[in-house]
């Protein structure tokens, strides 16, 4: 009787169930920004630090993200077809660890910025991708990385924020005259 009373008084053990990190990031404020010698202007995140090469090319370090958008400037010398095909490839060579990557097309006539971005799903190296052209005379690809071991899970939110930026960052180009 007492083993009875005994074995009835225990719980059921359950097991806890995973639990993710919720993460969350301030709303971002962006302010604009340009090199004197570069042919562009863009809007940018109050949070990235940039930092230009002497080719106009730049990187927006996100230090709270650990992660940074890689700008690639290139001048359009009859070869806007070869950059097209480079920009195409460097994106879709992430579809062996990608589950999907979706296409966006991006329209700007009254500025002249033409481009298309690109959502990359799953444990790619690089969550989102993009170009940007006039047609003519300019030409930027732009690429996030984050500084681990790609998790697409674990980085989802991350990401979300930087695809923000991207795009902000792509409505707000503008080329210089």
């Amino acid at each position: 009787m007492v083993c009875t009373l005994l074995l009835s008084c225990k719980e059921d053990v359950l097991p806890k169930p995973n639990a993710f990190l919720a993460l969350t990031y301030e709303h971002p404020e962006y302010q604009p920004y340009s090199s004197d010698s570069c042919a562009y202007v863009f809007m940018k995140n109050a949070n990235a630090v940039v930092r230009y090469k002497s080719d106009c090319s730049a990187v927006l370090e996100y230090p709270a993200l650990d992660a940074a958008l890689y700008l690639t400037y290139r001048p359009v010398n009859n070869n806007i077809k070869q950059l097209l095909t480079d920009a195409q490839k460097l994106t879709y060579e992430h579809v062996i660890k990608a589950d999907n990557i979706s296409e966006e097309k991006y329209l700007n006539d009254e500025h002249k910025v033409y481009g298309m971005f690109y959502d990359v799903a799953g444990n790619a190296a690089s969550q989102s991708q993009f170009y940007v052209t006039d047609s003519i005379s300019h030409f930027i690809t732009g690429s996030i990385y984050f500084n681990v071991k790609p998790n697409y899970d674990s980085i989802l939110p991350a990401a979300a924020y930087m695809k923000d930026d991207i795009k902000h960052l792509m409505e707000s180009l503008r080329w210089k005259k």
